[in-house]
């Protein structure tokens, strides 16, 4: 549905990863693909893949880290830089969309449940499994 919001405006080249990259991208521009991967919880081969596509299409460029020429940083072009505005105003929409009918509170409890599930997954994140699980 986003991606079709997206399109309703002139964006049709937009996935949901490629919107994940370019939302990281707008909020730390210039950051090491190895950072971007953990923001964005994509595997590093899916995001070279995907980091290909968007420099090939004019979304971002690939830069040499002058501390270390073997990190590559990753910076927005200028031109998808001032997609940030149409992006939020879409994700707006959709938060209206999610939360349609709930109470205040309902989307409090909600968002902090959400929260535990994803603390629990993180815990989980490089243990055995069953370690680290909450069960509050």
């Amino acid at each position: 549905m986003f991606a079709r919001k997206l399109k309703e405006r002139g964006i049709t080249d937009m996935s949901p990863a490629r919107g994940r990259i370019l939302f990281v991208l707008w909020e730390n521009d210039g950051i090491p693909v190895q950072e971007l991967a953990a923001r964005t919880g994509l595997e590093p081969s899916t995001l070279t893949r995907m980091l290909d596509r968007l420099e090939e299409s004019g979304h971002i460029r690939r830069e040499a880290w002058a501390g270390d020429r073997r990190k590559v940083l990753i910076h927005l072009t200028g031109p998808h830089q001032d997609l940030r505005p149409l992006y939020d105003e879409v994700s707006a929409e959709m938060t209206g969309l999610f939360y349609r009918g709930l109470a205040p509170s309902e989307v409090t409890f909600f968002e902090s449940c959400l929260e535990r599930i994803l603390g629990n997954l993180e815990a989980l994140d490089g243990t055995s499994q069953g370690e680290g699980v909450k069960t509050e």
